[in-house]
């Protein structure tokens, strides 16, 4: 018997028999949420399940927005910033031992490539800089440029272990801190007076030259060649002073 496709679903059902092979059988698939207990959902199956193929119970993730500067989220994942390598407490520790120079070093913070507290210096300097009528950030990245390849090429040779370059600028960018403070001063006041040019430039340079050839001496392990290491580096930061005061 043949049948059209096209026709009322009630006529269909209504008009069918077991003759016609048109019989219909009971499915034996149940929901599970609709014999879900309460307290016991979805969420208490997958449960389940986790704790059964993992044995532990299901981590909570938490989904607020705030979890990825922080160490919510997915389990043993680092924070957003560790991730950017920023450590905060290494900038501090870095940024007091530049301040104070004759304080005992932590090699052990210097292990790192933390370039966030050196951009930042150089951002500021030549925010100053900019404040004080010089537009100078094309020549202070030129002379940071250049000035970090070089006094790394200067330092591979003169030690034994070596040190990469991304420490060297590094430690370069931190001890950059007392010229960003002779920037500052320049919104106040005119570094080209003879006198106060002279101070005002020595100081810093001296300041960064010391704190900067302390902390490769002491990396390095090359006590005997302070002079050495300290000479080229008073150079470089001659250039940053030169580009601040003029």
């Amino acid at each position: 018997m043949a049948h059209s496709v096209l026709f009322d679903q009630d006529q269909a059902y209504a008009g069918s028999n077991p003759a016609d092979g048109l019989e219909f059988y009971q499915s034996q698939f149940t929901d599970p949420s609709a014999t879900a207990t309460a307290g016991v959902g979805l969420q208490g199956s997958a449960d389940e399940f986790y704790a059964s193929s993992y044995g532990t119970a299901m981590p909570i993730v938490e989904r607020s927005w705030l979890a990825a500067f922080g160490t919510g989220g997915l389990p043993n994942e680092a924070p957003l910033m560790e991730e950017l390598g920023i450590n905060f407490q290494h900038i501090k520790s870095k940024t007091l031992a530049v301040l104070n120079p004759f304080k005992p070093l932590d090699t052990s913070i210097y292990d790192d490539t933390d370039m966030a507290g050196p951009l930042l210096f150089i951002l500021v300097l030549g925010t100053f800089l900019l404040l004080s009528g010089k537009s100078q950030f094309g020549y202070i990245y030129g002379v940071a440029l250049f000035g970090t390849v070089g006094i790394w090429t200067i330092l591979n040779l003169m030690s034994q272990g070596g040190i990469a370059i991304m420490h060297t600028a590094s430690i370069l960018g931190y001890c950059l801190l007392p010229i960003v403070v002779l920037g500052s001063i320049g919104l106040a006041t005119d570094l080209k007076t003879g006198q106060i040019a002279a101070i005002a430039s020595i100081v810093p340079i001296a300041w960064s030259t010391y704190s900067s050839a302390t902390m490769f001496v002491t990396v390095l392990s090359m006590s005997e060649q302070r002079l050495l290491v300290a000479y080229p580096i008073g150079l470089f930061y001659t250039s940053f002073a030169l580009l601040t005061v003029f």
